[in-house]
């Protein structure tokens, strides 16, 4: 869901979650923070403002031979929220800029496996749209932010480079945490399209919110989430139905590569898949409506024939910024 613009706090240290929730629920004044208000964007480019009442979605659509199907028009899609058909208020097919966070697992697990990660980290970033712009949150005990400070975003790959590099791979794995986090980071992009791509070998072992909390922030943030698993087979942790869930509640895809080697095709089908995604946006029924968390369906058609469409199938009318509150006093008392 949309969510309105503010000050951006930039961080150079670990962080726990304790530190995230209290932190971010606290004012600007209290906080070394800045203003930093999104450009004016330039004429003929699409932007959906934000406005609590609009719900905005991300939609790949395939054809039967497994390509994406380009070309579609507004009137080819329909939204079913909790089952109920919904008019498309805005519409776009256009390769928008991005704004998108690497969650990388930096835990002592990922000692050899870093050098491929971060190769085909920076071709995904090459290949992008030359307006996308990128963070990067490492975890392994605690979540650390890779970017310099006062620095929320960038589009310069030497920097995202040495962000990536940030930190030596030890310690455990806090997933949950670096996801909620940087969910709450996505927060300050500039672009209308959000995304995060999540890297780890293993499930959660030290995160201090729960699956279920996480689980509730992502559906109450607009941002798809595209996760890859880089399992070992005799890991104690190993859990891709975590990372699976993640993908699935957000309109998302999980990967999981046979082999290392693998790993710069999977950010390929990333790229693809964001270049080719269509965004739809409507304004959800608060009269009748009073659920918090509501189902979604699309379908998209041609010819009287259905696509399949893959798009976040729940989302949270609570926004992310309140729940975030809400966990903070929790962890607080």
């Amino acid at each position: 869901m949309s969510i309105a613009k503010q000050s951006q706090i930039a961080w150079t240290k670990p962080l726990t979650i304790l530190s995230v929730l209290f932190l971010t629920g606290m004012t600007a004044i209290a906080l070394h923070a800045y203003s930093q208000k999104a450009p004016a964007a330039p004429a003929g480019v699409y932007t959906i403002s934000d406005n609590v009442n609009l719900v905005v979605l991300e939609a790949s659509v395939r054809d039967p031979r497994g390509g994406y199907l380009t070309g579609l028009t507004k009137n080819d899609f329909h939204i079913f929220e909790d089952g109920h058909p919904r008019d498309i208020s805005q519409f776009a097919s256009i390769d928008a800029p991005v704004s998108v966070g690497l969650v990388v697992d930096n835990s002592g697990s990922m000692r050899f496996k870093r050098r491929e990660v971060v190769m085909a980290g920076l071709a995904f970033a090459r290949e992008s749209n030359s307006k996308d712009e990128f963070f990067v949150v490492n975890f392994n005990n605690s979540v650390t932010r890779g970017l310099p400070p006062q620095l929320p975003f960038t589009d310069d790959l030497q920097i995202l480079r040495r962000a990536l590099y940030y930190g030596n791979p030890q310690g455990q794995t806090a997933l949950y945490d670096a996801v909620a986090y940087a969910l709450r980071h996505l927060e300050y992009g500039h672009h209308e399209k959000r995304t995060l791509i999540v890297v780890s070998d293993g499930g959660d072992n030290v995160s201090a919110i729960n699956f279920a909390e996480l689980l509730g922030l992502i559906e109450a943030s607009r941002a798809s989430i595209y996760t890859v698993g880089l399992y070992d087979p005799d890991d104690r942790d190993l859990n891709p139905g975590v990372l699976r869930k993640i993908s699935a509640v957000s309109g998302g895809q999980f990967f999981q590569p046979e082999k290392l080697e693998d790993i710069d095709r999977v950010f390929h089908k990333i790229a693809t898949d964001i270049r080719n995604s269509y965004t739809l946006a409507f304004v959800p029924d608060e009269k009748n409506d009073k659920r918090t968390v509501r189902t979604l369906k699309v379908i998209a058609t041609e010819e009287n024939r259905k696509l399949p469409v893959r798009t976040r199938t729940t989302y949270r009318t609570t926004p992310l910024s309140d729940l975030i509150a809400q966990q903070s006093k929790r962890v607080l008392h």
